[in-house]
């Protein structure tokens, strides 16, 4: 398998406080993003890609309050958006780094080894939007109860492209993205059951993440317009 990180994924209340708070925190405005009708969010995104991490963005989610979601609609919304505790804590301390996506080249795989460990990361799902560049597709592990897992440390796994595509990272989000002086420089995690998370991590090839014993968080180091700036899981 092939996986590296894809996407860190910011929550925030509404798009309009994520760009503030990008603005604020990163030095830069976020780029364009879309909407995902299944899940009633939208978004707006960040170049972060370096040689080291080709793929990298980052995604400021939120509910789209103008959502009409679909009967058939997944009951709980991806990335645990519906979670009262997190949503009360970015109503109360603003935009916050919840998660991240690794990027892998056979997510069918990737799937196995983590259900051949006793971890339930949810089916695989086929997910699409529009886009100024054409329709993004992508296949993506979302749990039906919408948990991100290791309280959020333990990355869903995407595969972009439709099954089939020739060149399945064609339209990647990072490929129409502009420069924005901002670049991932690494992210480690902490967590109390590390020895799990290090060996889920593993066995989809992410083996190089360094991962901590402690109070569970995500740290992601960027090197933007504003100097060096880490964002934490939690509140500093």
């Amino acid at each position: 398998m092939n996986t590296r990180i894809d996407h860190l994924v910011v929550m925030t209340a509404t798009l309009e406080q994520g760009v503030a708070w990008c603005e604020a925190t990163l030095g830069v405005t976020p780029g364009p993003g879309g909407e995902h009708a299944a899940y009633g969010t939208h978004n707006r995104l960040l170049k972060i890609a370096t040689p080291a991490f080709p793929l990298a963005y980052l995604e400021i989610i939120a509910i789209n309050p103008s959502a009409v979601r679909a009967p058939d609609a997944p009951a709980r919304r991806w990335f645990d958006m519906d979670d009262p505790a997190l949503q009360a804590m970015v109503a109360r301390d603003g935009p916050r780094l919840t998660h991240w996506v690794a990027s892998t080249d056979d997510i069918q795989r990737a799937h196995a080894a983590l259900a051949a460990i006793g971890i339930d990361r949810g089916p695989v799902l086929l997910r699409s939007r529009e886009s100024a560049h054409g329709t993004l597709h992508w296949r993506i592990t979302v749990r039906d109860d919408g948990a991100r897992l290791f309280d959020g440390a333990l990355p869903s796994l995407i595969q972009w492209g439709a099954p089939g595509d020739a060149d399945p990272l064609r339209l990647h989000p990072r490929n129409h993205l502009p420069r924005s002086g901002c670049s991932l420089r690494g992210i480690s995690l902490s967590h109390p059951d590390a020895g799990r998370l290090q060996r889920a991590c593993a066995a989809i090839g992410l083996s190089d993440i360094a991962i901590d014993e402690g109070p569970a968080e995500i740290r992601a180091s960027l090197g933007t317009p504003r100097g060096n700036v880490v964002l934490r899981s939690t509140v500093a």
